[in-house]
């Protein structure tokens, strides 16, 4: 059902000649994610958008888009760390069937290039932040729905923060990154002392580090610690228990660059250097913002109160779904397809953003951005 545009790219262009050893390829990672998306009923596109020199010299985000002719509020999805476009196949039809739908594979990770981030929080998140802006002048959008899940709630509430005009309203699904470190996290969560030992002696390392490490045998690495995912798959994907752990697997065994900007921003595994609970109070008052949590997932989810709080005079909406885990939009997909479809409603019968300014020329080079190539 998808056509895809832009030239395939050589491995060793995109991956700076990442080591054999791991067994990555860019063709594998490209019909992986093709096979993962024939379930998808709604025809679709998959492009790479050029966004010139953000982070690298030429940097290009990868991008599924559905509904595009539609002219309701697009939604604009950004998924969480060591993801992609394709994990979201179980929400993509319910979306597109009112709207115009765009995925990305967020800068740093899945096909998307790979530059090196800044070694320092804020200006990774700023990085994050203008990569998705000049994202969305390429793509020619005004205003759009926000969607970010995990990492990417993080980054779309930073966006939110620096571009309130665009966002008609902001979805935060598990986000990660909100709350403070506890001060007494360990004693907080009956940590015991050999595994504090352990997380300290890999404080250094990057959070996927070992699927790399494992070389050929991080595929069987990725399918042993979550099957829970693969199976989950299942309905939507035909040998789901080889295609996902393939996917993730192919996502996370080049160079590690998402994933080392991650690194930079994070503060402790769980929590941010620069929490947005300090922050959220100086989102616009008039963004809508809907929250949702899981009640099994690890994410603290008194942020979502906490946001109402900050924002005593603002819509904000919180929603925890029973027996999901972080993965919301794929543990309890209908649950969360509604609420993210309540959420669009609002913000097509809401007001618009103030003071949007029109669709600014791009100033890049490379005026086609979406060069033709048909899908095999």
């Amino acid at each position: 059902m998808g056509s895809e545009l832009n030239i395939e790219t050589s491995t060793s262009s995109w991956t700076g000649g990442w080591f054999s050893w791991t067994r990555q390829s860019d063709v594998m990672l490209r019909n992986i994610e093709q096979t993962i998306l024939s379930c998808v009923k709604t025809a679709y596109k998959r492009f790479y958008v050029d966004i010139g020199a953000v982070v690298g010299q030429c940097d290009k985000i990868w991008t599924i888009s559905l509904n595009d002719e539609s002219t309701k509020t697009p939604l604009v999805m950004l998924h969480g760390m060591g993801a992609g476009v394709a994990l979201w196949c179980p929400n993509l039809d319910a979306f597109a069937a009112t709207r115009p739908v765009y995925a990305m594979d967020l800068l740093g990770f899945g096909r998307s290039s790979r530059p090196k981030f800044a070694s320092d929080a804020e200006k990774v998140e700023a990085q994050w932040v203008e990569s998705v802006e000049q994202w969305r002048r390429e793509v020619k959008i005004d205003e759009f729905i926000l969607l970010g899940h995990s990492l990417g709630g993080f980054i779309a509430t930073a966006y939110a923060l620096k571009y309130p005009e665009r966002v008609r309203h902001l979805i935060l699904a598990d986000p990660w990154g909100f709350p403070e470190k506890p001060s007494n996290v360990y004693e907080k969560y009956q940590v015991p002392f050999w595994f504090r030992a352990v997380a300290t002696a890999l404080q250094p390392l990057n959070p996927l580090w070992a699927v790399r490490a494992a070389g050929p045998a991080g595929k069987w690495l990725v399918s042993k610690t979550r099957p829970d995912i693969s199976r989950k798959y299942l309905n939507y994907v035909p040998d789901a228990e080889t295609v996902i752990p393939e996917y993730i697997y192919q996502c996370n065994s080049q160079a590690p660059s998402g994933e080392s900007a991650f690194h930079t921003l994070m503060h402790g595994f769980g929590w941010a250097k620069n929490p947005m609970v300090r922050r959220v109070g100086r989102l616009d008052p008039g963004l809508p913002i809907t929250v949702m949590y899981g009640s099994r997932s690890w994410v603290d989810y008194s942020t979502g109160h906490l946001l109402g709080e900050s924002r005593p005079d603002s819509p904000t909406y919180v929603q925890v779904i029973n027996g999901a885990g972080h993965h919301i939009y794929l543990d309890k997909p209908e649950q969360f397809n509604k609420y993210v479809l309540e959420a669009c409603a609002r913000a097509d019968d809401g007001p618009r953003p103030k003071a949007l300014p029109s669709i600014e020329s791009s100033t890049d080079t490379n005026t086609d951005s979406k060069n033709q190539e048909p899908a095999s």
